[in-house]
């Protein structure tokens, strides 16, 4: 992720590479071209009845590959042993409790183990809180609450309204889907609130006006959708009202991503402003103030950018792209600055201040607000560190925490200045510090013993170079005295997409069944996602998504090259926008890798946006619609790619029939098509969990060990190279 490597230009690489002895496979794509026409229309796509998300055809297809998946590898011997590390990880309370700060001083937490596999909801004090076993007061009992009411409860958070936060809307997954139902709950009788509020399921959004009045973006009929399946109105809902008597307020366009609406409140939980933010794709969106009579009127915002924090009467915004102001100043793309929010609420020329200009190589990944501060993680070459600015005059200091570590805003008090940073590394077990942000003091409140032994392992940082030369750091997990012989079992993730930034972080299944039994964990920090900020991201965007997909060629080239590993121990793995990640080295460089975990992937490119939430990633990779984007994204859309001749690897697909954000038609139809053109397939549909896939822990479990026994048996039992093996 960002700088601090090693510089060395493109011909010293390109030099490194020559002089490596790699065989020639692995220095020039020799892909065959995918069968001409396949699937580029409905027409011409056989498998398109598996985007039906559940019929009797599909779900004994579905029950099929299941079985087959399943026999495979839990009937490995090594399986149960996997399972049970897993599990025991995921469902050890030896975790620290991540805590939010009420405004009452206490802290709440959402909690689940081996006896809350679902979760609790819980609360302590902070004097309890900073023992070594704090007393928690159960708030609400997610499993509990699933059995009273037979049905199959997932949380996906509460939003309670300020500042007493006594009455909270809570959201409710069935399964873990995106849609969810909310209702109204009452922290103090600890009971839903009789008669309360209670939306039925959608992809909704609510925010408090007052106690009495929400407002919602709720789609309640088909006519109320986008084609990205999210509210295009917002209205103002009375308590004691049905969804249709509530008042619109403002209305989006079908094609729009989605619209929403929220409040904007100070310290004390006073409403400053209400807006209504239009989202015409992923990234861009209109901004609009709620008036008093119910209108609205835009304001001049940066379409890529928005707000992050209402501090000290100042309105913190970012932009991520370049942005001329009303009052003439102009801010880069990755810019953060503030307006005097009532001289900016009277006046939308006044002139900003300039908060944050990052560096080439920095990005900005967190920012939140105490009562009097701004604290910012900014990271440097993908290392983490914590400023906090005082909005006085924008000066800041430097919060005194690890370096060289993934650092993140944790909590923090809207009372005082309080906030906590939580602190990690591949090696470096998590650990919570408790700081102040007006004097700077920070204090170790919790660490966490390690999951795994990392003894003898280091972490190195290096880079690749691209196919058009530009630097692609990695970070490489191993042991010390790893040969350098390419005979190490090597796992390379990656996403790059939606300037996600993968940072360093410390993962206990993946040290103890993965790292612990001689693997190699590598992280590619690739363009796309946003360890450099924006313009990192903007770079791999529609039609130079390729770059993106070059770039982990680069570092998997550039792994072969110094020795780390080689095409029979070399595996990849990635999820959603990673899985389309995986399915791009699958088809284009399969010559490469001898094993791919595939996660709730995107897979047909030609069609992403005809399913389910797919239309709101257009800004991401373009309109297939349209005749010259649907070009360059049909020169990597995997499934179209794929080809009886080409030397992939078995690969282990998997996805959740109750993902309502990534199509699981996308992962049935890789595989019905690997399957067809010769290809072995492991692929497993979780009925259950949602686009994580994380319904319970040991559903979760069950998931690590199919991969990790998976990966085992590709890259550590003595593999051989896919043209030997053959397909």
């Amino acid at each position: 992720m960002h700088r601090h490597l090693a510089r060395r230009s493109a011909v010293a690489a390109a030099a490194l590479l020559l002089a490596s002895g790699l065989p020639a496979v692995a220095m020039a794509q020799n892909t065959p071209a995918p069968a001409a026409a396949f699937a580029t229309t409905d027409a011409t796509d056989p498998y398109l009845w598996l985007e039906d998300v559940q019929s009797e055809r599909v779900d004994a297809w579905v029950a099929e590959k299941n079985q087959h998946s399943l026999g495979t590898l839990q009937s490995d011997p090594r399986y149960e042993g996997l399972y049970q590390q897993a599990l025991d990880i995921l469902q050890s309370r030896d975790r620290i409790p991540g805590v939010s700060i009420q405004r009452d001083g206490s802290l709440e937490n959402f909690w689940q183990d081996a006896e809350h596999v679902r979760g609790i909801w819980r609360r302590t004090s902070m004097d309890s809180y900073n023992t070594a076993n704090p007393q928690w007061e159960t708030i609400l009992d997610f499993d509990a609450l699933a059995a009273a009411e037979g049905a199959n409860w997932v949380y996906k958070g509460a939003t309670c309204l300020a500042p007493e936060g006594r009455y909270c809307l809570i959201s409710l997954s069935d399964g873990g889907k995106d849609a969810v139902t909310i209702r109204e709950f009452d922290k103090v009788t600890k009971q839903f609130v009789e008669g309360g509020i209670n939306l039925p399921e959608s992809k909704s959004g609510v925010s408090w006006i007052d106690k009495d009045t929400l407002l919602i973006s709720y789609a309640y009929d088909e006519s109320s959708l986008t084609t990205s399946g999210y509210a295009r109105t917002v209205r103002i809902l009375k308590r004691g009202q049905t969804l249709d008597q509530a008042v619109q307020v403002f209305e989006g366009e079908t094609t729009d991503m989605s619209v929403s609406g929220y409040t904007l409140r100070d310290a004390d939980g006073v409403v400053k402003a209400t807006f209504v933010q239009r989202m015409r794709d992923f990234y861009s969106s209109d901004k609009y103030i709620l008036n008093a009579d119910n209108s609205v009127t835009q304001v001049p915002m940066p379409a890529k950018g928005g707000i992050n924090a209402l501090v000290a009467g100042k309105l913190v915004i970012s932009t991520d792209e370049d942005w001329t102001a009303p009052s003439g100043q102009t801010f880069k793309t990755g810019d953060i600055f503030a307006y005097d929010l009532d001289a900016w609420l009277a006046d939308k020329s006044v002139q900003a201040e300039l908060v944050l200009s990052p560096g080439e190589r920095e990005a900005v990944e967190g920012i939140s607000a105490t009562r009097n501060r701004l604290v910012v993680a900014l990271y440097e070459n993908v290392r983490g560190s914590i400023y906090v600015y005082d909005p006085a005059d924008w000066s800041r200091t430097r919060a005194n925490l690890p370096e060289n570590v993934t650092v993140g805003i944790g909590s923090t008090s809207s009372q005082n200045d309080q906030f906590f940073a939580s602190v990690s590394g591949y090696l470096t077990p998590s650990s919570l510090y408790f700081g102040d942000a007006a004097t700077g003091q920070m204090a170790l409140s919790k660490s966490l013993p390690p999951k795994f032994d990392a003894t003898g392992k280091i972490v190195e940082q290096h880079q690749a170079v691209s196919k058009d030369g530009t630097l692609v750091p990695y970070f490489v997990v191993r042991s010390e005295n790893a040969p350098m012989d390419g005979s190490n079992p090597t796992l390379l993730y990656g996403y790059g997409g939606f300037q996600s930034s993968l940072l360093p972080s410390y993962s206990g299944p993946m040290g103890k069944l993965w790292l612990e039994r001689g693997g190699v964990y590598v992280i590619a920090n690739t363009r796309g996602g946003g360890e450099f900020g924006p313009r990192w991201h903007q770079a791999a965007l529609q039609e130079n998504r390729q770059r993106a997909h070059e770039d982990f060629q680069a570092v998997a080239l550039d792994l072969i090259a110094r020795g780390i590993t080689s095409q029979p121990h070399l595996g990849i793995m990635g999820g959603s926008q990673g899985g389309l990640f995986m399915g791009a080295m699958l088809t284009q460089r399969p010559d490469l890798i001898n094993a791919a975990v595939i996660q709730v992937p995107l897979f047909d490119m030609l069609r992403f946006h005809k399913l389910l939430a797919g239309a709101s990633w257009m800004g991401e990779y373009g309109n297939p619609d349209i005749a010259e984007e649907r070009a360059w994204i049909a020169e990597y859309s995997p499934y179209q790619r794929l080809s009886a001749d080409a030397p992939y690897p078995e690969v282990f697909i998997h996805t959740s029939t109750k993902d309502d954000r990534v199509h699981p038609g996308h992962a049935r139809k890789a595989a019905a098509r690997l399957e067809e053109l010769g290809h072995q397939v492991l692929f497993y549909e979780n009925t259950d969990g949602g686009h994580a896939a994380g319904a319970n822990l040991r559903e979760s479990a069950r998931r690590l060990a199919l991969e990790y026994t998976y990966l085992t048996r590709r890259l550590i039992d003595t593999p051989q190279s896919t043209e030997a093996q053959g397909n």
